[in-house]
């Protein structure tokens, strides 16, 4: 008997059920129509008069948008089938506990049911021994389901003992659905997840924890959010806090970097299998999952997340506060670890923002340091995010010895080079057997634990591994002392506000140097020990730098930055990027952090902004031209950064157009042909400056950091802006 192919298969389902009455699946604020005529029209009724219409794509299918919820809706379709009705969800409307403990999970690849019937795909693994085990769930779109490959800290998870659940979201792989990033739909399929795999008689104590790192990271602040009565705890790593600002718009100007490529694999992944989408889904049709295949059916109502993402220049309440983790975050109710990296060359620095709101109880740590998107699995962070999991997951006291055993690998994983010997932490529970002892020294930490200077901790320089950390009960830190310094003339920055009046010129240009400081998509070169960073002095004419004299003392500073400039330009908007870096003693000069700002969405939050810390609205209704001749104040934003400046060495701050100091940022800014020109002015009447979170009463090791060698700051030879900064 001849088989036939996949694709024929699912067309054949589609026209066999063309036939047939239009189904309606309602989920949270929409409702998805399936089995109707490819390109017949569907009438949607809300009963009150309100109307919308929509096409039934080749698939039969269509999905309505932006409902009511606990709303009746009528879908009349044009090709005079019957009209159908279904009650829209809203987020609120939770199962009863039955729902998730009717449904039982073995090991190996299956499908969990949602609360609006969609069907993810998951795949479970057991650790040997025995049940019940201590379990974790790993939840995004990437192929966190996939059977034959581990994500990686379900990978760790799994060799240090825990069953692990790794579920797709909807719309992605295998999983039924609609992708639409970070809506509600996911955040309560994540809800659906969390109970489902806590009811299991395999998992210890009844609840579970969730782990992951960038997509899976920051999908657990969602999850947290919505408050699963049965999740024990969550460890997000490489998160973000606003899903406009970073990485999507850097001070509102658009990354067509990483940004971009990141929504086009999403949107890619999003595509029906078999003929498109996630490569182990699209086996999986190929070798007959029929569910798999039917999950397909309404992926052709993906939005273009790169399209959607572009139609929005502007910050969108009602669209983006739902999408961001900043608005989830407060309502965490469970113990926390949360890491992420100041020069994150994937997601950026602006998770920082989301600091301030994180619960601050006894059983919630914040790690922060300087390093790459994998930073927060290398030894640094790794042994406290295990302590977590240990403590309030497995609720037994940390064994780091198989962690220890496993370490050099995990490094080796991460930076791609041969395995060298990592720096370790001590296992801070050797001679503890009580579990509440190793539950109080675990909550006995600092809220916010930083580490400076990841990559000069060993003898190899590059190598994971910090030379100090330090301690603080809040953020931003209660110790911070905004210090000042102004711009004077001849490139300097001063500590006094200078008598005398100046301006300083250049012409932006985003061509001036390569947009990104490793070649390709520089994704795998980033992490390992050496990057071949391309990291090119600014360009005579298209940038102005300032520098302070050698500091008598070294000066460490801990939280955002902002740079106050008096700005005039001959256009009506201006893209501007700042750069803070070190000018050392020997000449070479390393990366900090950078900001960046459309000079028209330079409107200010009132409540939300400090002296040290700008917010800005990204409003449409508070965008505004550049006034014509005159000088307007502008306060571009610094990410938040760890960084010690050495005795001897000059802080410097450049100012240029985006591009050139980041990895794999772009920037969606006007080409200007070097016609645009900037003029920055200073002194008395107009008191451009930079604002810095210094704390007093650190002490660092007193030798300098190789350069290069700190992960994620490149190194370059110092040459003087035409200004002389």
């Amino acid at each position: 008997m001849r088989r036939l192919s996949p694709l024929v298969v699912l067309v054949c389902l589609v026209v066999a059920t063309a036939a047939r009455a239009i189904e309606l699946q309602p989920g949270i604020r929409m409702l998805a129509v399936t089995d109707a005529e490819p390109g017949s029209q569907l009438v949607l009724d809300d009963g009150a008069g309100d109307m919308q219409t929509g096409i039934a794509d080749r698939f039969g299918s269509y999905l309505f948008r932006e409902l009511i919820g606990a709303h009746d809706y009528t879908v009349r379709p044009s090709d005079g089938s019957d009209p159908k009705t279904a009650r829209v969800l809203r987020f609120e409307d939770k199962p009863g506990a039955e729902f998730y403990q009717q449904q039982e999970l073995k090991a190996g690849f299956q499908y969990i049911k949602m609360r609006d019937g969609t069907l993810l795909s998951a795949t479970v693994r057991f650790p040997s021994g025995p049940p019940p085990y201590p379990t974790v769930v790993e939840y995004s779109g990437y192929a966190t389901s996939d059977p034959g490959s581990p994500q990686p800290t379900s990978l760790l998870a799994g060799v240090l003992g825990y069953a692990t659940v790794g579920v797709n979201m909807r719309g992605s792989g295998c999983s039924g659905g609609v992708m639409d990033l970070f809506d509600l739909p996911t955040t309560a399929d994540g809800y659906d997840v969390v109970e489902t795999v806590a009811a299991q008689p395999w998992v210890k104590g009844g609840k579970v924890g969730m782990i992951g790192i960038s997509f899976s990271g920051i999908s657990q602040v969602f999850v947290g959010g919505a408050q699963p009565p049965h999740l024990a705890a969550l460890a997000p790593l490489s998160f973000i806090a606003n899903i406009y600002e970073s990485p999507g718009f850097p001070g509102g100007i658009f990354n067509n970097g990483f940004a971009e490529s990141w929504l086009r694999e999403r949107g890619d992944d999003a595509k029906p299998a078999p003929e498109g989408g996630q490569g182990w889904a699209r086996q999986r049709v190929r070798n007959g999952d029929a569910i798999c295949a039917a999950n397909q059916k309404l992926r052709l109502q993906t939005q273009d997340p790169v399209e959607t993402t572009r139609d929005l220049p502007y910050y969108t309440p009602e669209l983006m506060d739902r999408r961001s983790p900043e608005s989830w975050v407060r309502d965490v109710k469970v113990p926390m670890l949360l890491s992420a990296t100041w020069q994150d060359e994937q997601t950026g620095g602006g998770f920082a923002s989301l600091l301030s709101m994180v619960p601050r109880r006894p059983d919630v740590k914040i790690d922060v340091l300087n390093g790459v998107h994998a930073s927060p699995l290398e030894p640094q962070v790794l042994w406290h995010w295990h302590q977590l999991l240990e403590i309030y997951v497995a609720h037994r006291v940390p064994n780091q010895a198989l962690l220890r055993s496993i370490a050099a690998v995990v490094v080796q994983n991460i930076t791609g080079g041969p395995v060298l010997s990592p720096k370790l932490p001590p296992n801070r529970y050797d001679g503890i057997t009580d579990y509440d002892q190793a539950r109080a020294l675990f909550e006995s930490d600092p809220f916010v634990r930083v580490s400076f200077e990841n990559g000069a901790g060993t003898d190899v320089p590059g190598l994971p591994g910090t030379t100090f950390d330090v301690g603080f009960s809040r953020w931003p830190a209660r110790e911070i002392e905004p210090t000042a310094w102004w711009f004077d003339a001849d490139g300097t920055l001063s500590s006094k506000r200078p008598r005398s009046d100046g301006i300083d010129a250049y012409h932006p240009d985003p061509d001036a140097r390569p947009q990104q400081t490793l070649p390709g998509d520089g994704s795998a070169d980033s992490w390992v020990v050496m990057p071949p960073y391309d990291w090119r002095p600014f360009v005579d004419g298209t940038a102005v730098a300032y520098a302070t004299e050698p500091l008598a003392d070294d000066v460490t500073i801990v939280g955002p930055g902002s740079v106050d400039l008096w700005l005039r330009s001959s256009a009506d908007d201006s893209d501007l990027q700042v750069t803070l870096s070190e000018v050392r003693p020997d000449g070479l000069e390393t990366y900090v952090q950078s900001g960046w700002l459309r000079a028209s969405h330079r409107k200010l939050g009132r409540t939300a902004s400090k002296v040290f810390d700008p917010r800005h609205t990204h409003l449409e209704r508070d965008a505004k031209s550049l006034p014509d001749g005159r000088f307007t104040k502008v306060r571009v934003g610094l990410l938040a950064v760890g960084h010690v400046f050495r005795k001897g060495s000059r802080i410097r701050i450049g100012i240029a157009a985006p591009g050139g100091d980041r990895t794999r940022w772009r920037f969606a800014t006007p080409e200007t042909d070097g016609m645009v020109l900037n003029e920055i002015a200073r002194g008395r009447l107009h008191p451009s400056r930079i604002v810095l979170p210094v704390v007093p009463g650190i002490e660092p090791p007193a030798e300098l950091p190789p350069c290069p060698g700190l992960r994620g700051q490149p190194c370059r030879t110092y040459v003087p802006a035409v200004n002389g900064g």
